[in-house]
């Protein structure tokens, strides 16, 4: 068994005293694992931090035993971003939440956008809103996305401010005023209508993280990467 892809860097943990295990996304065989021998060394361990693109070469005797990956660095990403622990937060963050897709699945969706935001990382101040609309698609491959096209109360598509943290479908001013208290904050940004202010993406990542939750982290037992909270920290500030 063997393919041949590129794929980024989710993550790369010792192995024995010389090997690593790389966790790559790729487009074709989405969250994929293998064994990198010598990858603990000096010349191949830069290669394997997270977020660079590798060129990938996957081989085992069966699909299911772990395999062992023959790699070459694309682009360094990483390097571009160490200095900087904002970007690097959401660097993190993002390599974080696509550990929750399942392995060995196709998601050629969430991976051309999982590309977009790292791209945005380098090059744009944009990024956190970019990377709120990547979480929204994260839900939405895991079987939980959102309704954000038209009221829950009225079936309007017009004024939509408010998201049901209950049903997770949206709500306009009007219908949603009596339960504002209530209502999780849907900016703008989200639906594809405005610029997003640093206010506009706290909101946005309040009402993904809430249904990562509700959905995920709460029901699997697990945190939110912590270094998604020092992006929204920043952010505040």
């Amino acid at each position: 068994m063997n393919w041949a892809e590129q794929g980024f860097v989710i993550s790369a943990r010792p192995h024995g005293e010389t090997s690593a295990v790389l966790e790559l996304f790729t487009r074709k065989h989405g969250r994929f694992m293998g064994l990198v021998r010598g990858g603990r060394g000096r010349r191949i361990r830069p290669v394997l931090q997270t977020g660079n693109l590798l060129e990938a070469q996957w081989r085992a005797r069966l699909a299911e035993h772990l395999g062992t990956f023959s790699v070459e660095a694309i682009e360094m990403n990483a390097a571009r971003l160490i200095d900087d622990p904002f970007r690097l937060a959401g660097l993190t963050s993002l390599a974080s939440l696509t550990q929750l897709v399942p392995e060995r699945e196709p998601h050629e969706r969430l991976f051309d956008a999982f590309e977009i935001v790292l791209g945005a990382l380098q090059e744009s101040d944009h990024w956190p809103a970019l990377l709120v609309r990547w979480e929204l698609g994260l839900l939405e491959e895991l079987g939980f996305g959102l309704d954000l096209a038209t009221c829950a109360a009225t079936g309007a598509s017009d004024d939509l401010i408010y998201v049901s943290p209950k049903t997770g479908r949206a709500v306009s001013a009007s219908a949603g005023a009596p339960y504002h208290d209530k209502l999780l904050a849907l900016p703008g940004f989200a639906i594809g209508q405005g610029e997003a202010s640093p206010d506009d993406v706290v909101a946005g990542f309040a009402l993904t993280g809430y249904f990562l939750d509700r959905h995920i982290f709460s029901a699997r037992g697990l945190q939110p990467p912590e270094s998604r909270a020092r992006l929204i920290a920043k952010l505040k500030t």
